[in-house]
């Protein structure tokens, strides 16, 4: 078996806020990625779901304080240097983010938006650039490619907009995206076209995909493996239809029979009970005890480790398999 394009290892962050106030976001993540994969990070939000994806590329705030190790290819991405770290981020590994309004200078065209990598960080002719940005418009379904170039993004619907962004992570030839939310603010219609976009994409190019969403039908419809987090950390992971079928996890489980249902009938939609915890105020054992029906006291004083348990690694110490949910 070939070695993970990406490995994230026991992946710890802090925001420090003062001198005595250091609070932990992401405890503990560990993952992997193969060349050619989709892998679906799912949980509430705040979670830790896009802490992990910046993480990965080392967009965090200055105030952040980081451990654990993350490979990209064989490589260190923590030992990157400034120079290598651009690198990176120009060649390899894109991110496509959940607000595109809030990623693209309003002020420039489409065309400058998707022309600027490819000639500042590659060197291409801005002629062989626009010739470029043109299919790449064509490739993510965007129509009139020679106008939509011109105009400026507040021209753009959100939708149309989003596309944009896939084609600006698309311009660099990467191998693995890191897509966070990339539809959260769109109609289901849109966001099926989209997400069918990055899916074609995705295939064709033979790219890996990091997937971070809240919702668990839509990973389902993309990724291979789905990981859910809770609280900072990773509680399960396994084979997305399996996760689905047979997951082991309370948490999981729970999330799973939350979902509307269009050829069931129910009185009251299931909910989770209590409020999503905050990485830093889990004060020891399992983040999700408060809220587990299996919860016992050994829930509350020891935090699982990670075990396989049927299908899934999963941490948790009453975890089984049982029956589908």
């Amino acid at each position: 078996m070939t070695a993970p394009l990406l490995r994230v290892s026991d992946l710890r962050v802090s925001i420090r806020r003062s001198t005595t106030d250091v609070r932990p976001i992401i405890r503990g993540v560990s993952f992997d990625i193969r060349a050619g994969e989709a892998v679906g990070l799912v949980g509430e939000s705040g979670s830790g779901k896009s802490m992990t994806a910046r993480s990965i590329i080392r967009l965090l705030p200055g105030n952040a304080e980081t451990s654990g190790e993350i490979t990209f290819d064989g490589d260190s991405v923590t030992g990157l240097t400034p120079a290598g770290l651009r690198r990176m981020r120009s060649h390899s590994i894109a991110m496509i983010f959940q607000d595109p309004r809030a990623h693209i200078n309003p002020v420039r065209t489409v065309g400058d938006f998707l022309c600027e990598g490819l000639v500042l960080t590659r060197g291409v002719r801005r002629r062989d650039a626009l010739r470029r940005a043109r299919q790449l418009l064509t490739d993510v379904w965007i129509p009139d490619a020679d106008r939509r170039l011109r105009q400026h993004p507040y021209e753009l619907s959100g939708g149309l907009l989003q596309r944009v962004m896939i084609a600006a992570a698309l311009a660099i030839e990467p191998r693995l995206i890191l897509a966070d939310e990339p539809t959260t603010a769109l109609d289901v219609t849109t966001q099926e076209e989209v997400m069918a976009i990055l899916d074609q994409q995705r295939r064709q190019r033979d790219l890996a995909l990091l997937f971070i969403t809240h919702d668990l039908d839509l990973a389902a419809a993309v990724c291979d493996r789905t990981a859910v987090m809770y609280a900072g950390r990773i509680v399960e992971t396994a084979a997305t239809g399996d996760l689905h079928a047979r997951a082991t996890h309370p948490y999981t489980r729970a999330l799973l029979s939350a979902r509307p249902t269009t050829g069931e009938r129910r009185a009251r939609l299931a909910t989770v009970p209590g409020r999503p915890s905050a990485a830093w105020e889990v004060p020891g054992g399992c983040a999700f005890a408060p809220r587990c029906p299996l919860a016992t006291e050994r829930c509350r004083q020891d935090d699982p480790a990670s075990r396989t348990v049927g299908d899934s690694v999963v941490a948790c110490h009453h975890a089984q398999v049982g029956a589908p949910v």
